[in-house]
């Protein structure tokens, strides 16, 4: 498939023929663009590699098997101390709300006992 720059044209007169030149430049960076992707892909495989020994060493050192249970207990601990944290903080809420509505309750009833014992003044002028 050739590229939008290896259109053909034609000759104009006057102009000097292009050069074979540019056919080895090209040549020559296919060549470097290779070399350099053939060294990344060696250097990700030694990476690679280096870490695989590195795993089967720390695996050799620590029980695996162990770690994983000991995380997960941690967690299913951690997951109940928050879900005990989170029911206190409800409870204490629900204590609040309830307070604050025997609060009402109180000032509810002063008022109500307040406005029954205090006279009554009339409003208007009393017809005979």
């Amino acid at each position: 498939m050739p590229s939008r720059f290896d259109s053909l044209q034609l000759p104009r007169p006057g102009t000097p023929p292009e050069r074979p030149s540019r056919r080895r430049s090209r040549g020559r960076r296919l060549l470097r663009a290779r070399c350099r992707q053939a060294g990344v892909g060696l250097l990700l495989l030694a990476g690679a590699c280096g870490l695989l020994a590195l795993l089967m060493l720390l695996t050799s050192r620590l029980d695996a098997l162990l770690l994983l249970s000991s995380a997960i207990a941690n967690l299913i601990r951690g997951l109940q101390q928050l879900g005990l944290a989170l029911l206190q903080l409800l409870v204490m809420l629900f204590v609040v709300l309830l307070a604050l509505l025997a609060l009402l309750f109180l000032a509810g009833g002063v008022i109500r006992l307040l406005r029954a014992v205090w006279p009554v003044r009339p409003s208007g002028p009393a017809d005979p």
